[in-house]
């Protein structure tokens, strides 16, 4: 019996209906991972939740919920809180959901802006803080019993969560600059204890919350292929790395913001979105 039979591995998605989310649950079904899905849509997971069960052999859950309603997310925490046979503990969570609704901050509706805080802070912190202690604790009594495995969280910020200032995006780049930090700190006090907590700071990437921004005609390079996303994050989470940045060009960014004035980064910013 090969050891991905005899030790299952089980992740849980949020986000995983589309894009970068059903991406990570295909490349973590191929690597022989048991996925829970969570989005709100559930006839997509239902879907992919036979695709990956058909394609790979793996055991799949589809648990629709909107993480922005109490109810919904009290149902995941719950899940992910599981140690038994039947909901079996998770090995990885990859914290995915997330919005971004643009525009100038001073005209934004309300609804909106409670919507990204709630999905993109509340609910990713929630979740972290549902399955950590039971990872931390199974993570000890798996080295100590010899059977030391990958246990942790994969958070999705973003390169805007870097930017000195986002005008347009207010909103989203400033949850996504608390992804970071909480993400750093979580790595800081998880760190000998057998738990893995890392960051991935994709840029533009073709998923339907970035249609506006296709639509505006961007080059093809300023894109990275969610396929290389989730397969860099995923090396990176599993090296014990806190941070990773698919792709040179991003790289490259992330580079050039530790150097560049963040008055000189301003001003273009305004100029660009005036």
């Amino acid at each position: 019996m090969s050891d991905r039979h005899a030790h299952p591995r089980t992740a849980l998605v949020t986000g995983a209906s589309t894009g970068i989310g059903a991406e990570y649950a295909r490349q973590l079904a191929e690597r022989g991972y048991s996925v829970v899905l969570v989005a709100r849509s559930a006839d997509r997971l239902a879907s992919l939740a036979t695709e990956l069960t058909e394609r790979y052999g793996v055991r799949t859950q589809a648990l629709p919920a909107d993480l922005t309603a109490d109810a919904d997310l009290a149902q995941v925490e719950e899940r992910l809180r599981a140690t038994g046979d039947a909901d079996a503990p998770i090995d990885l969570l990859v914290n995915n959901a997330g919005q971004g609704h643009g525009g100038e901050f001073a005209t934004q509706p309300v609804e909106g802006i409670d919507s990204t805080i709630a999905l993109n802070v509340r609910a990713l912190t929630r979740l972290a803080r549902a399955v950590l202690p039971v990872q931390i604790e199974r993570a000890e009594r798996l080295r100590s019993a010899g059977r030391p495995r990958p246990i942790g969280v994969i958070n999705v910020a973003s390169v805007a969560g870097l930017l000195p200032s986002s005008p347009g995006g207010a909103v989203y780049a400033a949850t996504k600059a608390y992804v970071l930090s909480f993400t750093d700190t979580l790595a800081v006090e998880t760190a000998g204890r057998g738990v893995r907590v890392s960051a991935v700071l994709p840029g533009y990437v073709r998923t339907d919350m970035t249609r506006y921004v296709q639509e505006r005609g961007l080059p093809d390079f300023a894109f990275v292929p969610k396929e290389r996303v989730v397969a860099d994050s995923l090396r990176a989470w599993a090296a014990g790395r806190r941070r990773v940045v698919p792709s040179p060009q991003y790289q490259a960014v992330s580079a050039l913001l530790h150097v560049l004035p963040p008055g000189l980064f301003n001003t273009v910013a305004r100029r660009v979105n005036p």
